[in-house]
C-alpha cells in the first residue's frame, strides 16, 4: 500500500542497505542495569521504570561521541556501520527522552544539561536551509548528508520534530541555573531561525522539501493525515516566520475533505488515513505530533484528537485479536503495526511501514509501548510480553529490538532512533503528562493552535 512517495522513498533505502548505529564509546553515566532474565515478574512501575532506563540508553550511552546528537540506527553486529550519519528527527525525539531521564532522576542533570548544550550548539552550526534541518548530518562537519539524490536540502517535516523539542527543553530549563537558562535561550534562538513561511512556497500549503540543486523539484505538498501535524502546528507558532491558518485548512486538512465517517471493528477512525483510506495507517502516525502536543481535549473542526488517537491504538489493537491473517502469537499483548525493520519474503532485514493493510506478521514494539496513553492495559500487556515472557529474545542492549516476528521465530537486532525516541516519552506523558505539559502550556504553542481553531479545555484556550 503507497502511503506516500516521500515515505515509500524512505522504505526503498532501507531495503537496499544494512542499517547500523552507535558504537557505545560516547561516554557519559552508565544507566542502571538489571540481570538478564528476572527472578520474578516486574511490577508494573518497575516494568515502565526499566523499559525508559533502557530506551534512553540508545540516547546516552550510544549517542555520537561529537555531537550528541542520535546516529541514525545501530547493528549490534556491526556498531560501526555508517557511524557519521546523525538524525535530524531520530535526535528530537532523543532531546526529549533526555528530559524525561533528567526528570525521573535516571541521568544525572548536570551532566545532561552539558550534553544538550553541545548538541544544540551542533544544531547552531549544523547546515541549514532556510532555516530548516536536512533529514540527515554529518557527525563532524554538520554538512547534509543526502538522503535521496533530490533529499539534499531543508527536511521541514523532521525540522518540525526538532522545533517541539526545543520548546520542550526551553520551557524545562527555562527558570534554572545560569547553565540552564543560557540553553533554554539557546533553544529559542534555534527554533525561532526556522523559515517556514519561506516552505509554502507563496501558496496556501506547507511543502516538505527544498534543496539548494534541485529547489522545490521534490513539490511534496504535506496534506493530511500523516505524522505532519506538528509541523503545521510549529508553523503556525512560529514568531518570527508563521504561515497564514489557510494553509492549514487548505492543504493540511484538503478543504475539509480529511474527515471521514467510517470505522473498523465499530471504532471511528475520525480521520482519512493516507494511503489506508477506511482504516488506520502505521502507529507512528499518533506518536511523532504528540510527544509534545497533547490530544486530551484538543479538537478542531475536523477532529477530536484524543477520539483519534485513542481510536487508531484501539483498532490495531483490535486488528491484532482478529489477526486476519493467522499470525503466531498476535493478540492483546502481542500487537503494534508501524514503520519500522521488517523481515523480506527471503528472511533478510528490510524496512516497511507495517499496518493493518500491509501486515506481514512483523511486530515494531515501539508501536504498542508508545501508546501508552492510548491503550494504557494492551500496552501494558505487552510491555509484560517482552520484559517477563520474551525478555531474552527481543530485548537488547538498548532495550526491546526494532521488531521481531513469532511466525517466523525472527527477530532483527538493530535499533532505529526514530522508533525508540517516543518510547520513554510517550510513557512519560502516560505516567505524568510532562512533556504534554510543557509543550503545550508554551505562549507561542498556543497562540499557533488558537490561530489554527484548535480549542483545548485542558490548557485554558
Amino acid at each position: 500500500m503507497k502511503i506516500s512517495i516521500y515515505i515509500v522513498s524512505l522504505f526503498s533505502f532501507f531495503n537496499s542497505c544494512s542499517s547500523s548505529g552507535p558504537d557505545g564509546t560516547s561516554g557519559g553515566t552508565p544507566l542502571p542495569t538489571t540481570p538478564t532474565t528476572p527472578t520474578k515478574p516486574l511490577t508494573d512501575a518497575e516494568a515502565m521504570d526499566q523499559v525508559q532506563k533502557d530506551a534512553i540508553k540508545y540516547f546516552w550511552e550510544y549517542a555520537d561521541s561529537n555531537s550528541k546528537l542520535a546516529r541514525e540506527r545501530y547493528l549490534t553486529d556491526d556498531p560501526n556501520f555508517e557511524a557519521n550519519i546523525i538524525t535530524t528527527g531520530g535526535s528530537a525525539f532523543g532531546l526529549m527522552s533526555i528530559i524525561v531521564g533528567v526528570e525521573r532522576g535516571f541521568l544525572p542533570r548536570a551532566e545532561a544539561v552539558s550534553r544538550l548544550t553541545t548538541a544544540l550548539t551542533f544544531l547552531e552550526k549544523a547546515e541549514r536551509f532556510h532555516g530548516a534541518w536536512p533529514h540527515w548530518m554529518d557527525n563532524k562537519s554538520g554538512k547534509v548528508i543526502p538522503f535521496g539524490t533530490k533529499d539534499n536540502g531543508g527536511d521541514l517535516v523532521e525540522t518540525s520534530f526538532v522545533c517541539q523539542a526545543l520548546i520542550t527543553i526551553r520551557e524545562y530549563f527555562k527558570n534554572g541555573s545560569t547553565a540552564e537558562k543560557e540553553l533554554a535561550t539557546k533553544a529559542d534562538e534555534l527554533w525561532k531561525g526556522v523559515e517556514w513561511d519561506w516552505y509554502t512556497q507563496g501558496q496556501d500549503a506547507l511543502y516538505w522539501h527544498w534543496s539548494p540543486n534541485y529547489g522545490w523539484e521534490m513539490n511534496f505538498k504535506l496534506e493530511g493525515y500523516n505524522e505532519c501535524l506538528i509541523t503545521y502546528v510549529m508553523a503556525a507558532s512560529s514568531p518570527t516566520h508563521p504561515i497564514s491558518a489557510e494553509a492549514y485548512h487548505k492543504a493540511w486538512a484538503r478543504n475539509g475533505a480529511i474527515a471521514d465517517g467510517r470505522s473498523q471493528y465499530g471504532i471511528p477512525v475520525v480521520l482519512n488515513y493516507n494511503g489506508a483510506s477506511g482504516n488506520v495507517g502505521p502507529m507512528f502516525w499518533s506518536h511523532y505530533s504528540y510527544l509534545g502536543l497533547d490530544p486530551n481535549n484538543l479538537k478542531d473542526k475536523y477532529a477530536d484528537y484524543w477520539q483519534l488517537t485513542q481510536n487508531h491504538a484501539k483498532i490495531m489493537v483490535q486488528y491484532s485479536i482478529a489477526n486476519p491473517k493467522g499470525f503466531k502469537d498476535y493478540s492483546d499483548k502481542c500487537w503494534g503495526l508501524t514503520a519500522s525493520y521488517t523481515r523480506n519474503p527471503d528472511g533478510t532485514t528490510g524496512y516497511t511501514a507495517h499496518q493493518p493493510n500491509n501486515d506481514n506478521g512483523v511486530i515494531s514494539p515501539t508501536a504498542a509501548l508508545s501508546s501508552f496513553p492510548y491503550t494504557p492495559v494492551e500496552s501494558m500487556k505487552f510491555l509484560h510480553y517482552l520484559y517477563d515472557e520474551n525478555k531474552a529474545k527481543y530485548v537488547g542492549i538498548a532495550g526491546p529490538y526494532d521488531a521481531f516476528s513469532p511466525q517466523y521465530n525472527w527477530v532483527t537486532p538493530r535499533y532505529l532512533a526514530i522508533d525508540q525516541g517516543t518510547i520513554a516519552p510517550m510513557i512519560e506523558n502516560y505516567r505524568t503528562g510532562l512533556l504534554w505539559k510543557l509543550f503545550m502550556n508554551a505562549s507561542d504553542t498556543k497562540q499557533g493552535l488558537k490561530k489554527l481553531g484548535f480549542t483545548s479545555g485542558k490548557y485554558g484556550f
